[in-house]
This record gives structure tokens, C-alpha cells and sequence, in this order.
């Protein structure tokens, strides 16, 4: 996590030059006379648009590396990435259980997807969503209770 840190404020350092470049540049080309694009201010030289990205893209980055450099600090420890001799074994935990062979989860996101479009379109098309959600659900919960994969 150090290291993001550290990235992150390199990113915060490349917004913050970037914009100083974009107000300098805008102001140029506005007192060149070229500047038609409407989000130009009369009497103002700068492009408020992009000036205003780019500071709000540095604070965002600073805000990361703020948060992840305390986070860090917190932790007490490092993070295998962070670590020059660390295995590839290290940084690899246990996720969790996944089934590869099951069809619930899609038919699951389907009676999702006929639920949501019922919301939108008309509510009775929820209707015929809402049965094969619960079916797909508890059948998705119940997998390995019966059949072939039985425990």
C-alpha cells in the first residue's frame, strides 16, 4: 500500500503540473484573440472547464494517496507487493467457494433482468420476474444439497 501511495501522489503532482500548464496555455491562446469556444468567460482569459477537471482529478488523487498512506500507517505492516522478496504465494488468499459447473447465478441475473425491465417497461412483466427469482435463488442456495454434487 506504500506504494500506491506513493503513486498516487505522483498522479496528484501530474494533475496539479497539468493544470498550471492548462491555465497558462488558455490564457495564451486567449490573448491571441482565438479563444470562440463558449465556455470561455468574457473579460476572463481561462477555460474554466478544463482548469476545473484537472484540479478536481488532483484532489481526487491526493484524497487516495491521503487515505491509503493512512491506511498504511494504520496496518503496522506491509503488503506482499510491497515487500522485494516476497513469493507470488504470498499475495494470493483464499477467496472463497465458487461453483464452475452451476447455471443458477445466470438464470438468477435472467429473472433479475425481467424484474428490473418490468420496472421500467410495465409492472406486470415483475410479475413473471419475481417467481423465477425466488426459484433461481433457492435453487442456487440448495445446489449442493441434492443431485450430483451432494455432500
Amino acid at each position: 500500500m506504500g506504494a500506491n501511495s506513493k503513486l498516487f501522489w505522483i498522479l496528484c503532482g501530474f494533475f496539479v503540473l497539468s493544470d498550471v500548464v492548462y491555465v497558462i496555455w488558455s490564457v495564451a491562446y486567449a490573448s491571441q484573440g482565438l479563444a470562440t469556444s463558449p465556455s470561455f468567460v468574457p473579460g476572463a482569459p481561462i477555460e474554466w472547464v478544463g482548469t476545473v477537471a484537472l484540479a478536481l482529478a488532483a484532489v481526487l488523487s491526493a484524497l487516495i494517496a491521503f487515505y491509503l498512506g493512512r491506511l498504511h500507517a494504520a496496518q503496522g505492516g506491509e503488503l506482499p507487493e510491497d515487500v522485494l522478496d516476497a513469493d507470488i504465494d504470498d499475495g494470493e488468499p483464499e477467496q472463497g467457494f465458487f461453483s464452475p459447473h452451476s447455471w443458477w447465478p445466470v438464470l438468477l441475473a435472467g429473472s433479475l433482468t425481467l424484474i428490473f425491465l418490468g420496472l421500467a417497461v410495465g409492472v406486470w412483466v415483475s410479475f413473471l420476474g419475481l417467481p423465477l427469482a425466488v426459484i433461481s435463488l433457492v435453487g442456487w442456495l440448495f445446489q449442493y444439497y441434492r443431485g450430483t454434487f451432494a455432500r
